[in-house]
């Protein structure tokens, strides 16, 4: 059973296919054991392909595409993983402007491995401290974030890892963030 409570809250996960499928599932299940609701969102419709690495995975079904889904209607937004999956959703429109809107709104936002690509993307990393897979250390700093390697590191609301194996951290992390809820001092 899980110390946090966030019954009652909705929980968007931004993906498309290519996602470490562990960097969903991982999150998802604690979102779910905590109480949340959990909510796929996706670029596209239909079902999307997980991967363990190269390996194919699990397939998902998208509960709302980003062109129907609003994020006034959420509590948080968790984006995994995985360098396919983080690749297509850094140059959809549509998930920069979703991601963006949970910064405008000061809600709680987790990313991890790959998945802070898109927060670039989204204009929303300046002046942050943020985490990332290693490879993305440059392309973080050249945005304006402060970059540094742990397992987890949390700035007004924004969690951000690493990698897989930082998932305790970070799901420990991104629930106490939902708990408390937005984060209306915090400068975007």
């Amino acid at each position: 059973m899980s110390e946090h409570n966030i019954a009652g809250k909705r929980i968007a996960f931004l993906l498309t296919d290519g996602v470490e499928q562990v960097e969903l599932t991982s999150p998802w299940s604690a979102v779910k054991e905590a109480g949340g609701e959990p909510v796929l969102v996706s670029p596209k419709s239909g079902m999307l392909q997980g991967y363990h690495g190269t390996e194919k995975g699990q397939t998902f079904a998208v509960d709302l595409t980003v062109a129907e889904a609003n994020p006034a209607d959420f509590h948080a937004l968790v984006i995994p993983g995985g360098v396919v999956n983080a690749d297509h959703l850094r140059v959809d429109k549509g998930a920069q402007a979703f991601a963006r809107g949970f910064f405008e709104q000061h809600k709680p936002v987790a990313s991890i491995c790959h998945g802070p690509w898109l927060l670039i993307d989204a204009g929303v990393v300046q002046g942050r401290n943020v985490t990332s897979y290693p490879t993305l250390q440059t392309d973080l700093r050249n945005a304006g974030a402060n970059w540094t390697d742990q397992e987890v590191v949390v700035d007004h609301g924004l969690v951000t890892s690493r990698n897989p194996h930082d998932l305790p951290a970070f799901n420990d992390k991104l629930l106490e963030e939902i708990e408390e809820g937005g984060h209306p001092g915090r400068t975007d």
